[in-house]
């Protein structure tokens, strides 16, 4: 049994099967209290099905979690009293007007909640007296953003908030963002936009086929990328071959080495990259490199490590 408490997110063991396919492997999760978390992995991963799931949106074939002191059971409806929820697709009524959706959305909310949505909706410079169908794909998404950011809670959590926004509305959604972390509420969200979560999230849950694959802290992504050595050479150089002729004698000085097209990259165990450097210009045969960067690496450049894919 997990043990529940205020402002933190908690998963242990949570599975989800839709037919054949495995969207969750066994999978277990903590965030907060406080803080953001970025969700990320690419499409598929698992990312929208786990946020439903807790949330009380889908159920899982197994395992339990907790929202804000709040057991996932039943409906979930006791966790959505205790946290907002933004969803990554969109279904609203075109027929009403952004004012009043906005009401509908925060239906059962207090006063304070409906007019904190109108504050969030008119930062935004939203067209609140239109009508929501001739709203375009990022203004709804805005609308959505604004009601889950509207009440007061301890746990917020957000699937793919600033999906369709031009970069202006992205740079308000994220001070908006920085603003309710600063009161010290707890944010899960799902993004592909990794330029924009590396600025406001301080831990990084990379998810892939459904299973947790890493965790990363801000701190942590910025000591790898002091210890990240890339070597590029020419496309035909047969790196796969120099990597193996050098493994050996790599591995007391690397804590990670691998090969992507023509670069080869080196996770160092110390903060002195000359010694491999030395290896790799003493090994007989061994190409001329073309370039060498040192002590650079982006939250872009460890999902595509991680993945072997480019993130958005």
């Amino acid at each position: 049994m997990i043990e529940a408490s205020e402002g933190r997110v908690v998963a242990r063991g949570i599975t989800r099967r839709f037919g054949e396919k495995l969207a969750l492997a066994p999978l277990d999760l903590e965030v907060g209290p406080g803080g953001v978390t970025g969700l990320l992995g690419p499409n598929g991963s698992g990312k929208t099905t786990l946020m439903r799931i807790l949330i009380g949106l889908t159920r899982p074939d197994a395992g339990e979690a907790s929202v804000d002191g709040a057991r996932l059971e039943g409906d979930g409806l006791e966790i959505r009293k205790r946290c907002s929820y933004s969803p990554g697709e969109i279904a609203l009524y075109g027929e009403l007007r952004g004012r009043e959706h906005l009401e509908w959305l925060l239906r059962g909310r207090d006063r304070e909640a409906r007019e904190r949505g109108l504050e969030l909706a008119r930062r935004f410079e939203l067209p609140l007296e239109r009508r929501v169908h001739a709203y375009s794909h990022g203004m709804k998404r805005q609308l959505l953003f604004a009601a889950a950011l509207a009440p007061r809670l301890r746990v917020r959590i957000l699937d793919e908030p600033s999906e369709g926004l031009d970069p202006t509305k992205r740079s308000v959604l994220l001070e908006m963002l920085r603003e309710d972390a600063a009161s010290g509420t707890t944010i899960l969200l799902s993004s592909h936009h990794l330029g924009e979560v590396d600025r406001v999230c301080e831990r990084f849950v990379f998810v892939h086929q459904g299973k947790l694959v890493a965790v990363e802290s801000a701190a942590s992504i910025a000591a790898r990328a002091n210890r990240l050595l890339r070597v590029s050479y020419a496309p035909s150089d047969g790196l796969a071959a120099l990597l193996e002729a050098l493994r050996v004698r790599l591995a007391p000085l690397a804590r990670q080495v691998s090969v992507r097209e023509s670069e080869l990259l080196v996770e160092l165990a110390g903060d002195d990259p000359r010694a491999v450097l030395q290896a790799l210009a003493q090994h007989a045969g061994a190409p001329a490199p073309r370039a060498l960067e040192f002590g650079r690496a982006s939250l872009s450049e460890l999902y595509r490590d991680l993945y072997g894919v480019e993130a958005c």
